[in-house]
């Protein structure tokens, strides 16, 4: 069946002149959020340069030492230091309502404004001969620098709640197909976090009755007319973003014509790339000739990034192993005198290129538990070949502790001193999963398997086979050695949390 055929027959079994009642659109949350974040902002900068200048020279008044005589005292540069950090985190756009609470993005421009303060001080003292204090910018920048990030990073938890429990979003209204209306509308309501949210849309060529709905995962979203509707489509659902996902079906010109359109108005424009799952590291913008195009690299699997990567693998594995040998010790003697068996067991799984290995783990569950699960195959609860049960009778009672906190893939720290295993990386698969897969499922071979990864972060188990792919194929298609930093920061924060382990 076409797109137009599906969406003809969702059409029919909707009611007639369905439209929620028009709204008044209130954004107030922008301005305060942002005049919040100016106020924190500066008084860690203050409080960062009056505790280098205080630190370094107490409280008496001391000259700056120059080529020729001068009453600028440290008092006065640190003034003038408050202000140039306060400008230059203005003119990187660090409170952009767009980019605050975005997280990596935010944090990237608040240290890059940092790093171009610290730049144009050497810059200025060189060109003018000035004897700055050492000690006075080794205090007050790092510390300014952690004060920054650490208050954007509170700023960031208070709006991620809030968008969770339903406030703080974006009303959006979406220009496109059916179909990639739908899969917008899913994407962001997988993602409160992002603040989007889908109110209405506006389909392209559209000539039906105002009031059919388009589903969008757990929303029904209505559709008020084509994109020469948008307008009225604002102010009906009081949206305060505009996304367009039809960017083949309105051109250039229509494109061009939309901006003009919204111009006016206090209104933000999305234009989705057209591409997904794409980091937005790989994107590049290239002008070409009154066109803008979108570069997007490739994905890179050797070279310099593999070494570093493999690096970091060996030191944190090593270091990993000696600082959790104690806890590995306690947890072999738990299962030893819990239950008869072996303390390791060892699972076959397929890694890089297809190669099988022998993954450790600490036993969690009853010696026969692999020829006991045929009998269980009917209590399944996971999608496409993963096997899954949330109260899994084969689990022994220190396997349901040592599950629940992850304790039992401590041992694959030995698969990664072994170079079978990453430490961050895409979720390990069985031999009977990679004989299902098809397409572009196989690329999840192209790097090794993980300790943890995208997977063990956004769900674990209660993740559908069809989420667990996509977030190992966004890895792979991804992957960079910062983003294995921040996944491990995350990991340790769901091992406490533990959501969806079982």
């Amino acid at each position: 069946m076409s797109a137009a055929a599906h969406f003809a027959a969702e059409e029919s079994k909707e009611p007639e002149h369905w439209l929620p009642e028009p709204k008044v659109r209130k954004a107030a949350w922008r301005p305060q959020l942002v005049n919040g974040i100016r106020i924190t902002d500066a008084m860690a900068v203050t409080v960062a340069v009056f505790a280098g200048q205080f630190g370094r020279f107490g409280f008496r008044t001391h000259p700056i030492v120059a080529p020729v005589d001068s009453e600028f005292t440290y008092t006065a540069l640190s003034i003038l230091l408050i202000l140039s950090w306060l400008s230059l985190l203005s003119m990187l756009r660090t409170r952009t309502p767009w980019i605050v609470g975005s997280g990596p993005e935010e944090y990237r421009r608040v240290i890059d404004s940092t790093l171009r303060l610290f730049g144009g001080i050497a810059i200025v003292a060189l060109v003018f001969q000035l004897n700055i204090a050492r000690g006075y910018l080794a205090i007050a920048l790092p510390l300014g620098l952690v004060l920054l990030l650490f208050s954007r990073w509170l700023w960031r938890q208070r709006l991620v709640a809030k968008r969770r429990a339903g406030a703080s979003l974006s009303p959006v209204v979406v220009i496109g197909n059916p179909d990639a209306v739908r899969e917008f509308a899913v994407r962001f309501s997988g993602s409160p976090s992002d603040g989007l949210q889908v109110v209405g849309a506006c389909v392209p060529g559209y000539a039906g009755r105002r009031g059919k709905v388009i589903h969008g995962g757990n929303r029904m979203i209505p559709i008020y007319g084509d994109e020469r509707s948008i307008l009225e489509a604002i102010e009906h659902f009081g949206a305060d973003t505009v996304a367009v996902t039809a960017t083949e079906q309105l051109g250039s010109r229509g494109i061009k014509e939309l901006i003009w359109t919204l111009e006016p108005y206090d209104i933000e424009l999305l234009v989705t790339p057209g591409v997904s799952d794409v980091a937005g590291s790989r994107m590049m913008l290239h002008p070409g000739n009154d066109v803008n195009l979108i570069h997007i690299s490739k994905p890179t699997y050797s070279g310099a990034q593999r070494v570093a990567k493999t690096t970091f693998d060996l030191l944190f594995a090593t270091m990993a192993l000696i600082a959790v040998a104690p806890v590995m010790l306690i947890i072999a003697l738990c299962i030893k005198l819990s239950s008869r068996g072996p303390v390791f067991y060892a699972a076959e799984r397929v890694g890089l290129n297809g190669k099988p290995f022998s993954m450790l783990k600490f036993r969690s569950m009853v010696v026969d538990a692999d020829a006991r699960r045929e009998e269980l195959e009917h209590q399944n609860e996971a999608g496409g070949p993963l096997f899954k049960i949330r109260e899994d009778p084969r689990v022994t009672g220190v396997g349901k502790i040592i599950r629940r906190y992850s304790l039992d893939e401590l041992p694959q720290f030995i698969n990664v001193l072994k170079r079978d295993m990453s430490i961050v990386g895409p979720r390990p698969p069985m031999a009977n999963e990679v004989s299902t897969y098809d397409g572009a499922v196989h690329r999840r071979l192209l790097v090794r398997p993980g300790l943890t990864g995208l997977w063990q972060v956004s769900g674990r188990s209660d993740l559908s086979w069809d989420e667990s792919v996509r977030l190992d194929l966004y890895y792979v298609e991804n992957w960079s050695l910062v983003t294995d930093c921040l996944l491990v920061l995350k990991t340790i924060r769901a091992v406490v949390r533990p959501n969806g382990a079982y």
